[in-house]
């Protein structure tokens, strides 16, 4: 593994060993005629915590692994500002994610085939989970157990989690052993990717077991400044080294960003594809005017109701010293306890009308409380309830602030502005409240911390405003670079940049419309159709 190189050439340089990145590096340089380069902006996965499931609280808001990106302030909260982790470390925000695996819904998929994207239904990318995955329940229609991807279940149980089950069911909604089977609609238990107590990032599933390939090499601390862009064409990725220099890697065949929703548009951008005027703004000479570049930023908005508990939660476990000494010790010896779990227990995928189709809502259930991960739990007996609309209408940017690669670009996810994600919003506060208010659930609680009494069931416009006030992201910014067959779309179907030969993106951002659930396990989905096509075009 290299910190940098005065020069470096290859068949494909790829941008990013995240999600995307890692499994078209993997399965390209499985052909030993193949030469991959793989850049990446962070350093080696060797924080330990990294490879701890429950270390994102202590890696998420951490400069030396997280981008530590933060949004603009943004009308539809109040003018509030968000925090908006990435990862920058091998395996991208795969090494610092809650872990949870969740695919999406069939119809997410069609829709995109309908939209024109030939080779995107679910009939098309269903076999590509399949094949990244080694599910522990074994093997099925939906499920393949010869991939790298470890998936497993919970290696952690506790009484709030199964009572917020049964009050689920309890409530009307059906219990669901396998969301990511032939139904996603139900309450059950979340999937997380690991194996055997510990993270399978897409770095640890898919670059460690090829590390030792002489076709690849892999690049850290190299800081992408553009494409470098010949006649039309993408030769090469200028990049800045460990050291500061500033060097190129030349590609013969292809360069593919896959530097997530949003490094992929502010690279694009810097490199003149892009908004011709908004590209003029800052002094780069356009190289083609793609409008689209940046636009259709779409993301997950939680609103995340806490209770205070009759009972002790995970938050007194690990405020005692000695508290954190059993939990150290059980997975010290076992793999096993609170410091395996992902970032929620238990989830559920409802509709919040009869007449919605398909689940539109998605819920996260946690045995602990906190303002944030990183900040630490709060100091009760809580638990959390995080509720979001899964497929928002309401469409962001990103934009450059200036023409420097160092630069944050600027973020702006324009939330809760469409009628239909505010009345979402408020009717899964609603149902939130409605399962809490069920045996067995309901004996557990002993007041509404947040939103609290204040806000009455039928104040709308009352809870509106606090999840203004209060709902954060849940960490899936995607479609920035999407695919499409309209004008403003900036890749084909094939994921290749228009205007522009020899470059194409596969990340989030290529998603048209954002998927009904986590994204991590379609990034790795998109990855793995990335690397099929790119082999197809080769020969």
């Amino acid at each position: 593994m290299d910190t940098g190189a005065a020069e470096l050439r290859a068949d494909y340089v790829i941008v990013g060993a995240g999600s995307s990145g890692c499994v078209i590096a993997n399965r390209l340089t499985a052909d030993p005629s193949v030469r991959v380069i793989l850049l990446e902006a962070g350093g080696r996965d060797t924080n330990p915590w990294i490879h701890v499931p429950v270390g994102y609280f202590k890696t998420m808001h951490n400069p030396a692994v997280d981008w530590c990106y933060r949004t603009e302030p943004d009308p539809g909260l109040n003018g509030r500002s968000l925090e908006w982790p990435r990862g920058k470390v091998l395996g991208g925000s795969s090494s610092l994610n809650g872990l949870l695996y969740v695919r999406g819904q069939a119809q997410d998929y069609d829709r995109w085939r309908q939209m024109g994207l030939e080779g995107w239904g679910w009939s098309d990318v269903l076999p590509l989970f399949k094949r990244s995955e080694n599910q522990e329940r074994g093997g099925d229609a939906y499920h393949g157990t010869d991939g790298p991807l470890a998936v497993s279940n919970m290696r952690l149980v506790r009484p709030v989690c199964d009572a917020w089950i049964a009050a689920a069911e309890a409530a009307g909604y059906p219990f669901n052993p396998d969301y990511n089977g032939a139904s996603q609609e139900g309450v059950g238990y979340f999937q997380l990717t690991a194996r055997n107590g510990r993270r399978c990032s897409a770095a640890a599933a898919f670059l460690k077991p090829v590390l030792d390939r002489p076709n690849l090499k892999i690049v850290t601390r190299a800081h992408v400044r553009r494409v470098v862009i010949e006649e039309g064409r993408a030769t090469g990725i200028e990049y800045g080294d460990a050291s500061g220099a500033v060097r190129v890697a030349y590609a013969d065949g292809e360069v593919i960003l896959s530097a997530g929703a949003i490094g992929s548009p502010q690279i694009l951008m810097l490199s003149g594809v892009g908004e011709a005027a908004h590209l003029a703004e800052h002094g780069i000479a356009p190289v083609v005017d793609l409008p689209g570049v940046g636009r259709n930023l779409q993301d997950h908005l939680q609103a995340r109701l806490v209770y205070k508990c009759t009972e002790t939660t995970l938050n007194d476990e690990v405020r005692s010293l000695v508290g954190r000494g059993r939990i150290f010790m059980e997975y010290a010896l076992f793999r096993t306890g609170p410091m395996t779990m992902a970032a929620s227990l238990a989830t559920g995928f409802m509709r919040t009308d009869e007449r919605v189709e398909t689940p539109d809502i998605q819920f996260h259930v946690q045995p602990w409380s906190a303002d944030s991960p990183g900040e630490g739990v709060h100091p009760f007996s809580a638990f959390t309830m995080s509720v979001c609309q899964l497929r928002p209408e309401s469409r962001g940017e990103i934009r450059l602030r200036s023409p420097d690669a160092a630069d944050h670009p600027a973020i702006h996810p324009n939330y809760l502005a469409t009628e239909t994600d505010r009345q979402t919003i408020v009717a899964g506060i609603k149902i939130a409240r409605r399962i809490a208010d069920n045996s067995p659930l309901r004996e557990k609680i002993a007041v509404e911390y947040r939103p609290g009494p204040d806000v009455a069931a039928d104040d709308d416009d009352g809870l509106l405003d606090w999840a203004r006030n209060s709902a954060t992201t849940i960490y899936h910014p995607t479609g920035t670079c999407r695919m499409g067959v309209d004008g403003q779309a900036v890749l084909d179907a094939r994921l290749r940049v228009r205007g522009i030969r020899g470059l194409r993106v596969a990340d989030c951002s290529v998603m048209p419309e954002i998927v009904s659930g986590n994204t991590n396990a379609p990034a790795i989905m998109i990855g793995e159709k990335a690397s099929d096509m790119i082999a197809e075009d080769r020969h």
